[in-house]
C-alpha cells in the first residue's frame, strides 16, 4: 500500500485549505493507497534555523529531524495550498526548505485554490518543486475558490474526473 501524505500549506485557523485538504482526502483512499493530512499548523515547525545546510543532511535541531522523520514516512505526496498574492504561504515555503535530500525523486501533485485560481502561486511552486528535484504527477489542480464560497463539495465534485486521475497515479507508483 502507497503511503501518501496530504500537506496542508496553510496555518491559518479556519483554513479552507484544510477542508480542501479533507475532502481530497476521502476522495483519494483507495485498496492500494492510503493518505494522511499532514497540518503545518500542528507541525508548528520553527524558521530554519539549522546551522548547515539541508544538502548537507546533517540536522542538529530536534525540530528538523522529527519533520525529517515525518516526511520520510511517504511514498509521496498531495500538497494543498492557496494563492495569496501571486505566491504561496511563507510556512510552507519553510517546510519544503527545511529539508532537502528527503524530498528528492519523491512523486507530488500540487492542488493550489485562489479566487482567481491560482497559476501564479503554481508556477512559483513548480520552480521550488525542481529544485528540490522532487517528480512531478501529470496530474494539479488549480480551483477557482471565490472568497464567499459556501460549498467547497461541489467545487471538488467539479474536479473529480481529475481526482481519480491522480489517484491511479499514486496506485501506479513502483
Amino acid at each position: 500500500m502507497k503511503k501518501i501524505g496530504i500537506i496542508i500549506g496553510s496555518n491559518r485557523s479556519n483554513s479552507t485549505t484544510l477542508k480542501i485538504a479533507t475532502l481530497i482526502q476521502s476522495q483519494i483512499n483507495s485498496d492500494s493507497v492510503n493518505t494522511k493530512l499532514i497540518n503545518l499548523a500542528e507541525i508548528n515547525l520553527p524558521w530554519l534555523d539549522e546551522p548547515e545546510i539541508p544538502a548537507k543532511n546533517n540536522y542538529q535541531l530536534e525540530s528538523t529531524k522529527t519533520w525529517q522523520s515525518t516526511v520520510n514516512q511517504y511514498d509521496g505526496f498531495i500538497i494543498v495550498y492557496p494563492q495569496y498574492n501571486w505566491g504561496y504561504p511563507a510556512v510552507l515555503k519553510n517546510a519544503l526548505d527545511t529539508l532537502y535530500t528527503e524530498w528528492q525523486g519523491k512523486p507530488v501533485s500540487t492542488i493550489v485554490f485562489g479566487s482567481h485560481g491560482g497559476f501564479q502561486a503554481e508556477l512559483a511552486m513548480s520552480l521550488v518543486l525542481q529544485g528540490l528535484h522532487m517528480h512531478k504527477l501529470p496530474v494539479n489542480l488549480s480551483l477557482t475558490v471565490p472568497l464567499d464560497a459556501k460549498n467547497l463539495t461541489d467545487i471538488i465534485a467539479s474536479h473529480q474526473s481529475d481526482i481519480d486521475q491522480l489517484t491511479q497515479c499514486f496506485e501506479q507508483l513502483d
